[in-house]
């Protein structure tokens, strides 16, 4: 199993919500979670303090360039945080579960 968890954050739970489902319906992730935060970060010279929401969205490596445009179609900021890491160890049962709904076609 070769699976990723994508994160972006958007500044509203609507935004979150839309793209959430959107990916989820596409197949291109399996599942996505939702949490809030508080974000610190410096913007054009600025230190910013804002609230957000994060989105992770749990799919495979070979979806990450699809999974991306997505969610820069879908985004509102002019510079989206998109990253992901591998999740290197993985209860099985789930892991296959993931790469049957993050998969082109149903399994």
């Amino acid at each position: 199993m070769n699976l990723i968890a994508v994160i972006t954050t958007v500044g509203s739970i609507e935004e979150a919500r839309t793209m959430a489902t959107a990916l989820v319906e596409r197949r291109l992730a399996a599942c996505a979670q939702i949490s809030q935060i508080e974000s610190v970060y410096r913007w054009k010279g600025e230190i910013q303090r804002d609230p957000e929401f994060r989105v992770l969205f749990k799919t495979t490596a070979a979806r990450y360039h699809e999974v991306e445009e997505a969610i820069r179609l879908l985004h509102s900021y002019e510079l989206p945080a998109i990253h992901a890491f591998a999740i290197e160890h993985v209860y099985a049962p789930y892991g296959a579960w993931v790469e049957e709904n993050a998969s082109r076609t149903a399994g």
